[in-house]
């Protein structure tokens, strides 16, 4: 079971990744931080024995707020 969430976040991280071409950096920095989250909370909930669904989804929001701000910063960093 481990492995296929581990597999289906995956390939929802890369299909996700090719539609970021619109996005500004703040929205590209949440998506890829949700997705980056998410894989790293289930592959340590995995390994420390706990469910891999919870830590998928604390790992996702910890991502997304964490991409959000650092995409946030380059947004205000770029000069149009």
């Amino acid at each position: 079971m481990k492995k296929v969430l581990i597999a289906g976040l995956l390939a929802v991280m890369f299909a996700g990744g090719m539609g970021c071409t619109n996005m500004s950096r703040t929205q590209q920095g949440v998506a890829s931080g949700a997705a980056l989250g998410a894989l790293g909370g289930a592959g340590i909930a995995a390994i420390s024995g706990g469910y891999a669904g919870w830590g998928a989804l604390a790992g996702a929001g910890v991502g997304a707020l964490a991409g959000g701000i650092i995409g946030n910063q380059q947004d205000k960093n770029y000069h149009w």
